[in-house]
């Protein structure tokens, strides 16, 4: 039985979304009344290269915007399970970020939410790319983006779980994110061969998949990470969620947030600046222009910065990264001394 059979087995009276079928689309939206009385649908794009979930442009004869919906599984990843409401928990999170006169402006509008179908429908920011274009040789990012995305989280981390005594505590995404970053990387026999990866790769792995006294500190990391905290955080703020658009930079995807420990955030930020290669300068201009919040943890962010720089080149969510084995095995060093430091 293939994940499609699977979904329609287990909820069989929910509509089942598809690229390559504009007519049940635009059917669904009439019958939800969202498309104007002469609204037609006139055609269907990927927006990007999305990991988590069912996404489209629509195009109508009067505008465009972007559908989502999630599935029982991730979308790039049909083998991994993952929790189908997560999409209702994005709902609310840009709900609450769009209470917020700044930080609405980075954020798309909702525009339809169909939680009982698991499909969300957001206001289109415009066509434009990501900035996973960052980890290609010699692409920089510039101080005044930097400032944008530094100031987004300082932001972002201002908004306190007594805001939201309600916001439900995304255990389940936690959970999945748990397993990739903290524990599947570290397994001996895991299933995946990183030689496909990079040649050589696997044998450079192993001597982290055997170090126990790494593995015990990233166990301490991942008990943290599943804790709670009072901080609203992203939970996946890397360069697939920071989009550059005509009218600026803007942030979505935040499927994986929750109030924790704002040291993630940071922490994430800066391990994909570092395997971006950015320069040293650019890296410690985020860190110097962060607002840290009251109790924020240094060296515990330095730590999730290890941990992700770690479960990236050696685990499953791989990115396009534009390096040597060499220049790997380097970051994967210094990954190990900001977590045993």
């Amino acid at each position: 039985m293939n994940q499609q059979e699977k979904f329609l087995q287990e909820y069989p009276d929910k509509i089942y979304l598809k690229h390559d079928d504009t007519e049940l689309i635009s059917n669904y939206l009439q019958q939800e009344e969202f498309l104007e009385k002469d609204e037609k649908v006139i055609g269907m794009e990927k927006p990007g290269e999305g990991n988590m979930n069912f996404v489209a442009r629509i195009n109508t004869n009067h505008r465009s915007f972007i559908l989502k919906q999630s599935r029982p599984w991730v979308e790039k990843y049909p083998q991994i399970s993952a929790p189908i409401d997560r999409i209702n928990v994005e709902s609310k999170i840009y709900r609450l970020i769009r209470q917020n006169k700044t930080l609405r402006n980075f954020t798309p509008e909702i525009l339809l939410d169909k939680s009982e179908d698991y499909i969300l429908v957001l206001e289109d920011l415009g066509k434009g790319a990501d900035f996973t274009y960052l980890y290609q040789k010699d692409k920089t990012i510039h101080e005044e983006e930097l400032a944008t995305l530094v100031g987004f989280i300082n932001q972002l981390h201002q908004i306190k779980r007594d805001v939201a005594s309600e916001f439900p505590g995304n255990m389940p995404m936690k959970k999945l994110n748990h397993e990739h970053i903290f524990y599947f990387p570290y397994l001996e026999e895991n299933g995946f061969d990183l030689d496909t990866v990079r040649p050589g790769l696997q044998a450079i792995a192993m001597q982290y998949k055997k170090d126990d006294a790494l593995k015990a500190k990233i166990a301490t990391l991942g008990d943290i990470y599943l804790g709670e905290g009072n901080t609203l955080i992203h939970g996946d703020y890397y360069p697939g969620s920071w989009l550059r658009v005509t009218s600026g930079i803007k942030i979505i995807d935040p499927e994986f947030g929750y109030f924790g420990k704002p040291e993630f955030d940071l922490g994430v930020f800066t391990a994909h600046l570092k395997m971006a290669q950015v320069e040293q300068e650019s890296i410690d201009f985020v860190l110097e222009n962060y607002d840290q919040p009251a109790g924020f943890d240094p060296q515990l962010c330095q730590s999730f910065t290890g941990v992700e720089i770690l479960r990236r080149i050696i685990g499953l969510a791989q990115l396009p990264l534009d390096l040597t084995l060499n220049e790997k095995e380097a970051l994967l060093k210094e990954a190990v001394r900001l977590i045993k430091n």
